[in-house]
């Protein structure tokens, strides 16, 4: 509604996510958009998310403050800093992105081998 797209593949990220792995989101920022003054504030998120891989990767995802609100606190003191030590080393959503971009090309312009004798 508000546009707050990275224009990253939403639908390729959601058919890799881990289904019953829990994903984190983590408040980063205030980001207003000075550029567009009828945009609402919005709180730019880390998130944490597990693919069906197991990997976990880093994307950002822009908020409503309300909408954040109404999303329950579930984490202790050592857990938030757990998640945070692995979004530091977390490959992020694009890069993700463009190596299973990458793999599913080199994929099917392989050829089978054919045989010379």
């Amino acid at each position: 509604m508000y546009s707050f797209s990275q224009r990253l593949p939403v639908d390729r990220l959601r058919e890799h996510l881990a289904a019953d792995a829990t994903h984190h989101l983590f408040p980063t920022l205030v980001h207003r958009l000075t550029h567009r003054p009828e945009t609402p504030l919005q709180w730019r998120c880390r998130q944490l998310l597990t693919v069906s891989t197991g990997e976990q990767i880093l994307g950002l995802l822009e908020v409503l403050p309300d909408t954040f609100d109404k999303i329950p606190e579930t984490l202790d003191t050592a857990s938030k800093k757990d998640i945070v030590s692995r979004i530091e080393r977390a490959v992020t959503v694009r890069e993700w992105a463009e190596r299973m971009a990458a793999h599913a090309g080199s994929s099917c312009s392989r050829q089978p081998p054919t045989d010379t004798t």
